[in-house]
């Protein structure tokens, strides 16, 4: 039987990702999971594409005192409330304008720096909108395992490359991509599979760094080829047009708690028996 082995959340979009034991998946997604992201001097998203290093940053949200802490190597730790907005923005997610407001304190100044650009932080208005398409991301790690056994020099790879939300063990290489269209069971909450997610190349850089470090479109592509034909996502950022695809995307159906080492289960009629 399949089971939930990893849960992986940031608060802030593109920083370094922590393995929570446990999330609260709501219609919009988990709500403290990208709750906020980054945007360059012209209000356009900023992220690990543009600036592989974000992931050297740690970032904790206390969601009761709305509260951000946020770790940035040669400053030490910044924490401030994050109840004073700035000026109203909204910021188009691949197509998906996603309305929020700059977060007032010591985070454009200290980000700034960081990057080496001028950067904003914004505080979305829907808890986790901040999501690059679907609010929910899911791949085996039998999958995983696959890439880094096929290709060489692969021990380096880990699920952590994919930013995904959810992991699951038990189940087939790339198993995930014929749950399509299926409603899926993670624990106390259902998704349903939309379909496979287009890889960028964030993907090629390390997940402790941020620094390109490996080909891992390029290893994905020589053993799956191009598998990307009618994809339900957008993908004219994407300098492939989307034709590497890991993992798949899914949307919130009945909402609840998903903890690690909850059962994953087909729901319907003809979904295979337990084992």
């Amino acid at each position: 039987m399949p089971v939930v082995s990893r849960l992986s959340t940031t608060p802030v979009k593109g920083t370094a990702l922590s393995a929570p034991a446990s999330v609260a998946l709501t219609r919009t997604g988990v709500e403290d999971n990208r709750r906020f992201h980054l945007v360059d001097a012209r209000h356009r998203l900023f992220n690990g594409k543009h600036h592989g290093p974000l992931v050297r940053l740690t970032a904790r949200y206390d969601a009761d005192r709305q509260v951000l802490s946020l770790d940035v190597p040669g400053r030490g730790t910044l924490e401030a409330t994050t109840t004073e907005l700035g000026e109203r923005v909204v910021t188009d997610f691949y197509g998906r304008e996603v309305p929020g407001a700059l977060l007032a304190g010591p985070w454009s100044a200290a980000l700034s720096e960081f990057v080496g650009e001028p950067v904003h932080l914004v505080a979305t208005d829907v808890p986790g909108d901040a999501v690059d398409v679907h609010p929910v991301t899911l791949v085996s790690s039998a999958t995983v395992e696959h890439l880094r056994s096929v290709t060489p020099g692969g021990e380096v790879l880990d699920s952590r490359r994919f930013r995904m939300l959810v992991e699951v063990d038990g189940c087939g290489v790339h198993e995930e991509d014929t749950w399509a269209g299926r409603l899926v069971r993670l624990g106390g909450a259902t998704v349903r599979v939309v379909g496979p997610v287009p890889r960028c190349v964030v993907t090629n850089e390390n997940p402790d760094s941020g620094e390109v470090d490996f080909g891992t479109l390029k290893a994905i592509a020589r053993y799956r080829g191009d598998l990307a034909r009618d994809l339900t996502t957008p993908v004219a950022h994407l300098p492939d047009g989307g034709a590497v695809v890991f993992g798949v995307y899914a949307t919130v159906e009945e909402p609840g708690t998903i903890e690690v080492g909850d059962r994953v289960e087909l729901v319907g009629a003809d979904a295979p028996a337990p084992a």
